[in-house]
């Protein structure tokens, strides 16, 4: 006899997706089995390997949660947990174990997706006293980088291990990718303090914003329509490897001006340039112990080696930054594409997996940050958010795609929202008064109840 015992995070019921296309129905309910196996009494990286609770990857764990889950307990236990700042001010990148005992450097860019869960839980809740607590923790963390601001304020070798994904990017020298993931925190930290009536916070993140905003035109390449990875230290040139994060990146900090968006996410999602590439990981079976050793540890030496065109080709985002790109893509007034971006992750439904992986074609079989999708197809497919925080207000803007039809039920502080789209009919349900915004219309606010609209 042979049996498996769980012992995971219970999902409430009520919320859930479905739609017209079963691919897009296994891969929602893919990403929120691969959360819940890594959801236990804290977001954990995967069930096998480490069982760590990395700071930078429960994000999207949180993420998941707030979409399908009407228990987001452990979607703000995650931000207590995590908030225990070492002496300089910065997360650890692995909070509750031996990572933070040994105090070891860490990856800086893992903080500032823990700020992203504090506005997060700003969006969604609306809890006044929890976001004030964060708050002096979210300004040390954001002082942490002016040390390596350059002459032009945008981030210049910055130490310790700027990950950011596993994807193979160029962070060093002047960093488009890093300074764009802490301008996004930045105006992050400016809307929360200004909600809270702390001017003083918001016109110090502000201004800093403004700099970084002016000095980010360097990496600006206008023949590829995108920005670079990165900008030599040495002589000042502009280093041509780009990559889907760094457009996605100018995009959802607002660094990039706005007319520049849907260059942008042509440029980064078009498939004919993008090559998937790690400096640590080969594909499955390519790779024995001692292959992955000296991959890693070339890569911490700094050693890239690029066997990509780099003038031409840009680098897939690897499976967690992808919520970055999803995003970037629905700010640019494209979400009725993210259903198809999703489509990718189907790679990982064979072999009788129904769990989404760490990498594309490496690492293991279950893990958390791999889950975007079960976000998007809530978020920009159905199209339901927090138009304002606490979902006082909620934001319904369907974006089908090619899908025929889809429905779902989509947790609040207030009960369920309820949306039904199918043949150009919209149904909505919802607990709260709701902007309605459709394609080619003006966004119409509705009571809340029942609504009846033909799209």
């Amino acid at each position: 006899d042979f049996a498996v015992r769980e012992h995971v995070y219970q999902w409430q019921p009520g919320a859930g997706f479905a739609c017209s296309d079963v691919e897009l129905e296994r891969i929602f309910a893919a990403g929120v089995r691969t959360v819940q196996l890594n959801s236990w009494d804290a977001f954990i990286d995967c069930p096998t390997r480490e069982q760590r609770a990395w700071v930078g990857d429960a994000v999207v764990h949180q993420m998941v949660h707030l979409a399908t889950n009407p228990d987001w307990r452990l979607a703000l236990h995650y931000l207590s947990l995590s908030n225990s700042p070492r002496s300089d001010g910065i997360l650890p990148m692995s909070v509750a174990g031996d990572v933070e005992f040994g105090g070891t450097s860490g990856i800086p860019d893992w903080s500032l997706h823990w700020l992203h869960g504090v506005h997060n839980a700003w969006r969604f809740t609306g809890d006044r006293a929890r976001i004030k607590e964060y708050m002096p923790t979210m300004e040390r963390v954001l002082r942490w980088y002016l040390p390596y601001l350059s002459d032009e304020d945008v981030l210049q070798d910055v130490v310790e291990w700027n990950l950011v994904d596993w994807s193979a990017l160029f962070t060093n020298d002047k960093s488009s990718i890093l300074t764009a993931l802490w301008a996004r925190g930045l105006r992050e930290f400016a809307e929360m303090a200004a909600w809270l009536g702390e001017n003083a916070s918001r016109e110090w993140a502000e201004s800093l914003y403004a700099r970084a905003r002016a000095g980010f035109e360097m990496f600006w390449d206008e023949t590829r329509g995108t920005y670079v990875d990165h900008v030599r230290v040495d002589d000042g040139a502009r280093h041509p490897a780009a990559s889907q994060i760094a457009g996605a990146a100018a995009i959802v900090s607002g660094l990039a001006p706005r007319e520049r968006w849907a260059r942008i996410v042509e440029t980064i999602t078009d498939e004919g340039r993008l090559v998937a590439r790690s400096w640590a990981h080969a594909k499955y079976g390519a790779e024995d112990a001692r292959d992955m050793q000296a991959r890693f540890g070339a890569m911490f030496m700094g050693v890239q080696n690029p066997d990509w065109d780099v003038a031409r080709e840009i680098v897939r985002a690897e499976p967690f930054m992808s919520y970055l790109v999803h995003d970037a893509v629905a700010a640019a007034g494209m979400a009725e594409r993210v259903s198809h971006l999703c489509r990718r992750w189907s790679e990982f439904l064979v072999d009788g997996y129904d769990t989404l992986g760490e990498n594309w074609g490496a690492g293991t079989h279950v893990h958390g940050w791999s889950s975007t999708p079960a976000r998007d197809l809530v978020f920009y497919t159905l199209g339901v958010t927090p138009a304002e925080p606490g979902y006082a207000v909620a934001r319904i803007a369907p974006r089908p795609g090619s899908l025929t039809w889809m429905r779902g039920s989509v947790p609040t502080p207030h009960g369920l929202i309820h949306v039904e789209w199918r043949d150009d009919a919209l149904t909505v349900d919802s607990p709260v008064p709701f902007d309605l915004d459709l394609p080619n219309r003006t966004v119409e606010r509705c009571a809340a109840g029942r609504s009846n609209v033909y799209v």
